[in-house]
């Protein structure tokens, strides 16, 4: 027989955690929106939305926080002798926009000059780049990725870095825990076997917390401290075009030589101390590279182990400083609030503003979310364009003819506050021309949504992409 007063006291403690889950989300809510969302549903339905919320609700990645704090220790002289050997390329103009320091002081880097920055455009020449660069390593090498596949570009990657490994390279090898949770043992095993050290970034980590929500999404490969990529591309065949379903796949990084690589490689060093607790010795000891023309950078590595929103910051900073041009590349149209009011505010004082986004989706959801912000964008006087020549997965930003970011980050709730992303910021007229080349190449590739187009959508459609948009914080 059920025991009615034991089912009673169960239920009356899960609603006793879901009201504590409500004071926490009075305390630590970001938007109003969001904890009256929360407060609704831990209250109505607490059986269901007590563990939902501690999975999805925290907005904060305390134990990386608190790793942080506690290894200050670890990092002040790593962080004081790149200060020391760098501070010669600090870009020290004395009427600099305020919004560039402003970054600065958000990611607290600075921007460094004597750099030379490549755009690669698409898989195969980034994968070719890297390999090669791989291939003449001295010391070391840093790689991280969100995702790694046991595929053909994967077995590539471990080609070259056991070649390295044989030479006497040491080899650091990051991947998150959920982005490559389908890697296979085998090829991580082959990897340390060959004596690279090759570890998980996990959500939950040393806070024994379960933080699903939170995602390393970061790419970035370094070596020996002077040349570093990064941009948008993970370890899989699908982003060479193998996936008939989202071929062929359009993406872009950035080869960076000079100071600002050192940045990357600290971004990276926070990350595998924090996933490893350990500290490898890499070179401090920034260089110029003179090839080149003089390149001004600042590396922006994001995440919601910052006590500011730093993505959402940046993003909304970049937006509200461009004067004559704002062109966009998003694989993910959904925006939050801020994000919506700083692109219409740019398109009413008369910036040229254009989003470019991919015709076909590689996730259902985001794809219907997207479509429910066309009209209220377009109204303003922005422009959206859906790439139609295969799948646009690059994240690139253009601010009028002399600024340009490059990276991890798509325009969505996920990278603006849950994951950790990382960017480089170009400042200078050379470079911004060429990523004006290729996103013009891009949008000749495309077609252009007008007002209205949702609403002529079958019903079904629009049904669901109003649904889907009430799970965008999540998305």
């Amino acid at each position: 027989m059920f025991d009615w007063t034991l089912a009673g006291l169960l239920y009356l403690s899960v609603e006793l955690i879901g009201i504590a889950s409500a004071v926490h989300v009075l305390l630590q809510g970001r938007t109003p929106q969001g904890a009256v969302a929360w407060l609704f549903f831990l209250v109505a339905v607490p059986p269901l939305a007590v563990p939902l919320y501690w999975v999805f609700g925290p907005r904060r990645y305390e134990g990386y926080r608190t790793a942080r704090l506690e290894g200050n220790a670890v990092f002040d002289p790593v962080v004081e002798a790149l200060r020391d050997s760098g501070e010669r390329f600090f870009v020290d103009a004395p009427e600099r926009p305020a919004l560039l320091v402003a970054l600065e002081r958000l990611v607290r880097l600075p921007f460094l000059s004597h750099n030379r920055v490549e755009l690669l455009v698409d898989g195969e020449r980034t994968f070719e780049a890297i390999l090669e660069e791989i291939e003449s390593a001295k010391r070391y090498v840093l790689v991280q990725f969100y995702i790694v596949r046991d595929d053909g570009i994967g077995r590539r990657l471990e080609a070259a870095l056991t070649t390295a490994l044989g030479r006497g390279v040491r080899v650091y090898f990051l991947f998150d825990g959920i982005g490559s949770a389908t890697l296979k043992s085998a090829y991580i095993t082959r990897l340390r076997r060959a004596g690279a050290e090759m570890d998980a970034f996990a959500t939950a980590g040393r806070s024994h917390r379960l933080q699903l929500n939170f995602r390393n999404h970061r790419k970035a490969v370094i070596v020996d401290g002077k040349v570093a990529f990064t941009g948008g591309l993970n370890i899989g065949d699908e982003y060479l075009g193998a996936d008939p379903k989202l071929s062929p796949w359009r993406d872009t990084f950035v080869r960076i030589s000079g100071p600002a690589a050192q940045g990357v490689q600290l971004s990276f060093l926070e990350d595998w101390h924090w996933a490893t607790e350990d500290l490898p010795d890499l070179t401090w000891a920034p260089e110029a590279d003179t090839a080149g023309e003089d390149q001004s950078v600042l590396i922006v590595p994001t995440g919601p182990a910052d006590p500011m929103e730093s993505c959402s910051l940046l993003f909304v900073g970049l937006i509200h400083r461009a004067q004559d041009r704002l062109w966009i590349a998003t694989p993910y149209f959904v925006f939050d609030q801020q994000i919506t009011s700083a692109l219409q505010l740019a398109a009413l004082r008369g910036v040229d503003v254009r989003i470019l986004l991919p015709a076909i989706g590689d996730h259902a959801a985001t794809h219907f979310a997207g479509w429910s912000y066309f009209d209220e964008v377009l109204e303003s006087g922005c422009r959206i364009f859906r790439y139609t020549a295969g799948f646009c997965h690059q994240k690139v930003l253009l601010a009028d003819s002399d600024l340009a970011l490059v990276g991890s980050a798509n325009l969505d709730n996920r990278s603006m506050r849950l994951n950790f992303e990382l960017g480089a910021l170009v400042e200078g007229e050379r470079f911004a021309a060429q990523v004006e080349t290729m996103l013009t190449e891009d949008l000749a590739r495309s077609e252009e949504v007008q007002v209205g187009d949702f609403g002529r959508q079958p019903f079904h459609f629009r049904l669901l992409a109003r649904f889907a948009r009430l799970f965008a914080p999540i998305l």
